[in-house]
C-alpha cells in the first residue's frame, strides 16, 4: 500500500512553507523516516530517497556551519526527485537554500513546532498503520465495554443481528460483513471497515441500513483493536462444549494470535446478553480475576474435606 504526502499533512499538523499540486501526489512507499546526518557529511552508500527527511536540531545545526553555495550543493545532494517531503521540527527557521532545493526537487516542504523525537514517533505510527498490509475476513466487528470483539460464525448464523441487538444495548459498530484486518504491531490486531461499509449493516429481510444516522455518531467506530474473537455456531444435540471455561483457544489474524471463544446458537438463548457477559469475562481475567480456577480451587478443597 501506499499514501500521498497530502495524506500526511491531513492527518498531522504542519505548516507548509512550499508544496505544488504534483507534489502533493507524492507516494510515500515505506514508515522509516531518516534524520540525514551522515549524508549531510557525504556518506551516501546507504541513503534511502524515498523517505521522508526529517530535519531536527542536529542537523540544522550543522546546516548553518555550512557557509555560502556548499549549503545548497549539500541540501540538493539529500532531497532527490524521489524524496517525498522535507519536514523541519522544533519550529526551527527554514534556510533560504532549503526552500530552493524543495522548488527545485518539486518535494513538499513542511515545518512542525513539535519536538523531533515526538514528530519522528507520530509520522511512524501514523505510516506504520496505513502501509501495514490488509487482509480480509468475514464477520461483525463491535466495541464492547472498550474490547474490541470480532463476531463470525457461518453465513446466516445471525452475525449481523445480534450486532444490531449489541448496538440497541448502547455498544458501538467498526465493521459489518467485511472487516479489513491488519497487524499495528507485534501484539496487537486492528480491524476497520471497507470504505464503502462504513457505518452500514445489512439485515436479511431489511437490506442495508446506515446505523449512524439511526443511532447517533456515538454508536460508530472507524478502527478498533481486535481483543477477542466470538464464533457463533448452531447448537448441535450431542457435540460437546466448554461448560468450565478452561478450554481456551486462540486464532491467528495477521499473525498476532488473539483469544476466541465458541458460543453455541440455540432458540431461547440472547446471544447479545452471552456475548456481553464473555467480554466482561474477559476483561476480568487480564485484570486477574478467573472464575473457572476459583471454581476449580473450592473443588478440590471439598473433596479434600470430604476425603
Amino acid at each position: 500500500m501506499v499514501i500521498t504526502v497530502a495524506e500526511l499533512i491531513e492527518k498531522i499538523k504542519f505548516d507548509v512553507i512550499y508544496t505544488s499540486e504534483d507534489a502533493l501526489k507524492k507516494e510515500i512507499t515505506t514508515s522509516d523516516v531518516t534524520r540525514p546526518g551522515l549524508e549531510m557529511t557525504g556518506y551516501l552508500e546507504y541513503y534511502t530517497p524515498e523517505r521522508i527527511q526529517l530535519f531536527g536540531m542536529k542537523e540544522w545545526s550543522y546546516i548553518q556551519n555550512v557557509i555560502g553555495d556548499n549549503r545548497y550543493d549539500l541540501l540538493k545532494n539529500v532531497v532527490t526527485d524521489a524524496t517525498p517531503a522535507i519536514i523541519v521540527a522544533r519550529g526551527l527557521p527554514i534556510p533560504d537554500e532549503m526552500i530552493s532545493v524543495a522548488k527545485k526537487r518539486d518535494t513538499v516542504l513542511l515545518q512542525s513546532t513539535e519536538p523531533t523525537s515526538r514528530l519522528n514517533g507520530a509520522i511512524t505510527a501514523f505510516l506504520d498503520e496505513k502501509l501495514s498490509t490488509r487482509t480480509t475476513v468475514h464477520g461483525v466487528l463491535m466495541d464492547i465495554f472498550g474490547v474490541g470483539v470480532l463476531i463470525q460464525g457461518s453465513s446466516g448464523i445471525g452475525k449481523s443481528e445480534t450486532g444490531l441487538e449489541l448496538i440497541k444495548r448502547g455498544h458501538r459498530l467498526v465493521a459489518d460483513d467485511r472487516v479489513d484486518v491488519y497487524q499495528k504491531d507485534e501484539f496487537t490486531v486492528m480491524g476497520e471497515p471497507a470504505e464503502i461499509l462504513r457505518h452500514l449493516i445489512e439485515l436479511r429481510g431489511v437490506g442495508i441500513i446506515d446505523v449512524m444516522s439511526l443511532f447517533g455518531a456515538g454508536a460508530v467506530m472507524d478502527s478498533s483493536q481486535i481483543d477477542l474473537s466470538v464464533y457463533l455456531e448452531k447448537f448441535e444435540k450431542g457435540n460437546t462444549y466448554d461448560r468450565l471455561g478452561n478450554g481456551e483457544t486462540t486464532i491467528d489474524f495477521s499473525g498476532v494470535p488473539v483469544p476466541q471463544v465458541k458460543i453455541p446458537v440455540t432458540t431461547g438463548r440472547n446471544v447479545s446478553v452471552i456475548i456481553e457477559a464473555a467480554v466482561m469475562n474477559f476483561r476480568a481475567k487480564n485484570m486477574g480475576f478467573d472464575a473457572t480456577k476459583m471454581f476449580e480451587e473450592r473443588l478440590s478443597n471439598l473433596i479434600a474435606k470430604n476425603s
